[in-house]
């Protein structure tokens, strides 16, 4: 009988940033500081610095006028310049019909009724008037080289107050690594070269270098922890003096898979105690309080030991802690108590640790008494359900699980249905397609528990993946309420976000003319656009299918706030 079949097991670098990278190249950049200061002695022969540089980063050329990055958008990687140099734009912000997106305007009464009779016939029709030449911006390339461009530099230039950044600058480091909206836009004064970076080797350098790490760290102290810490009520009573003393001790920490949405669906396949064991432990019940969690992107699971399981007490989110109560207890009483309960990262998390001591030199003193969480229950094994300790009391403990494990707290309008009240009358479905050119945006089917269906409908995530990778910026947050929406201008199909997107909640569709017909290119194939639900951001009143239920029985639900969702389901 013959043996297994061996294979080389697959390694991220299969899929190397760049194809077009050569061993030129590489020289090139390992000649340019800060690489050329790097050790390749302190990398392993797995990753070397000379391997990382040939997979995970790539040159990227600009012309004058290029957007480079765009404020509000969400990248995975950093840049720094090798030639030329860059604008950042301080204020005022560029408008968004510059950078390629959609001016979000809300529709008078007289057009929204207008509407009704004014749709198209056939569904995806679009009006294309064959030029750009009235809007500020235009687009070159193709695919993954596609830029949108500002056609006026000197103008822009004259009209903004920018600040110009020349060769050797490092930027875009804090949201490739935090997965944070870009903080401002970027555009090419004049044709330049930049070395583009992905998170994998950003982080795989800051690890091995310590002289690259401290260098991260120190721009991310300066430019956004204090932010950060400030926009916490505990720390707003801090002067600038103590606010420094805790953010150079605060420790950041990065848990679990940055990519958890590539891989999503099949995790999703897993048993409830797979599931969890892979989902990495940040802080123990039992543990010493070593310091307040702080939540800096993403989501983490809170649960405790119960009998033979570890069920879901809450789950907490971007700028939420963990361990306060615990802290204040300590800092209070002679007797001292462990954390009360399990964190867990839920995909890919980034946490700040401010550790114990200084909470208790600095943070706690400022407090007042009304600023102190209750006071703490201590917990013991006589604990036999999770709902006799969850904060979440109106909430039917398996149905927060059933949130929890398909990662719809991701949503701020995420779409459920309480399939005991929904007669199938179609009516939100006609809404829908009423306000969107005759077709529906959300399909009326998902995951569901009990009677709560989770439909198939965007859910304007609070992690946005779908928004990485965009060449263009065609899929952005509207600056209306943040929605997350797409430019069907600047759309050139290239199915990325619907790719990103971990709960199938955007589709691609061919697009036709007004005569019905399908629009095509010069070489004949048909032209694709992204599309998805806009929550009706353009229409009075919000979502349509929300207003059309007759029966109340559906709810667009922003899942950071779990009360309003109990009051609807307990509401018959």
């Amino acid at each position: 009988m013959d043996g297994p079949l061996v294979i080389q097991r697959p390694m991220r670098w299969d899929n190397p940033f760049s194809e077009d990278m050569t061993e030129e190249d590489v020289e090139r950049i390992l000649k340019i500081p800060p690489f050329s200061e790097m050790n390749e002695k302190d990398f392993p022969p797995s990753a070397s610095l000379r391997d990382i540089i040939r997979n995970d980063t790539r040159i990227q050329r600009y012309k004058s006028g290029d957007i480079v990055v765009r404020k509000g958008d969400y990248g995975n990687s950093a840049f720094m310049i090798m030639t030329g140099a860059l604008r950042v734009v301080i204020s005022p912000d560029l408008p968004s019909e510059m950078l390629g997106r959609q001016t979000a305007t809300r529709r008078g009464f007289y057009d929204s009724l207008k509407q009704l009779w004014q749709n198209a016939v056939m569904p995806e029709v679009r009006a294309y008037t064959g030029g750009t030449a009235n809007i500020p911006m235009g687009q070159r390339g193709a695919g993954d080289s596609a830029h949108v461009f500002l056609q006026d530099v000197p103008g822009i230039i004259d009209k903004h107050n920018t600040v110009k950044l020349e060769e050797g600058t490092f930027f875009g480091e804090i949201a490739a690594l935090g997965r944070t909206p870009r903080g401002a836009s970027l555009f090419a004064e004049d044709d330049c070269e930049l070395i583009e970076i992905r998170w994998q080797g950003l982080r795989d350098i800051r690890r091995r270098d310590d002289a690259f790490r401290n260098h991260i760290d120190k721009l991310y102290r300066e430019r956004s922890l204090g932010g950060h810490l400030r926009a916490l009520p505990m720390f707003k009573n801090l002067s600038e003096e103590d606010l420094k003393k805790v953010a150079d001790a605060t420790v950041f920490e990065t848990h679990g898979e940055y990519e958890w949405h590539t891989s999503f669906k099949k995790f999703a396949e897993l048993s409830p105690q797979e599931r969890l064991r892979r989902e990495p432990v940040i802080a123990s019940e039992g543990d010493y309080v070593d310091g307040l969690i702080l939540i800096r992107s993403s989501f983490c699971r809170v649960s405790r030991k119960i009998n033979h399981g570890n069920p879901t007490a809450a789950y907490l989110g971007k700028g939420e802690t963990f361990g306060f109560g615990e802290l204040v207890h300590n800092w209070k009483n002679d007797d001292q108590v462990p954390y009360q309960f399990t964190l867990r990262g839920l995909g890919n998390v980034d946490i700040l640790r401010v550790p114990t001591p200084i909470m208790e030199e600095i943070v706690l003193p400022t407090l007042s008494e009304s600023e102190f969480p209750p006071p703490l229950t201590v917990l013991d094994d006589s604990i036999q359900t999770i709902k006799d300790i969850t904060s979440n009391q109106d909430i039917d403990p398996g149905l927060l699980e059933f949130l929890v494990e398909n990662r719809t707290i991701n949503g701020s309008a995420t779409m459920l249905i309480d399939t005991n009240r929904c007669v199938r009358c179609d009516d939100c479905t006609r809404a829908c397609a009423a306000t969107h050119n005759n077709n529906p945006r959300f399909v009326r089917h998902g995951r569901t528990y009990s009677n709560i269906m989770v439909a198939n409908a965007c859910m304007h995530c609070t992690d946005p993946v779908c928004m990485i990778g965009c060449p263009t910026g065609a899929i952005h947050r509207s600056s209306l309420e943040g929605q997350v929406v797409v430019n069907d201008a600047t759309c050139i199909g290239c199915a990325t976000c619907a790719n990103s997107c971990p709960y199938n909640n955007i589709r691609m569709v061919e697009v036709r003319d007004a005569n019905g017909r399908f629009i095509r290119d010069e070489n004949n194939a048909p032209i694709v656009k992204s599309t998805k639900c806009d929550l009706c951001v353009d229409q009075m009143g919000g979502p349509s299918c929300e207003r059309a239920c007759p029966h109340n029985a559906l709810r667009r639900a922003d899942m950071s706030n779990l009360k309003p969702i109990a009051e609807w389901l307990n509401n018959s």
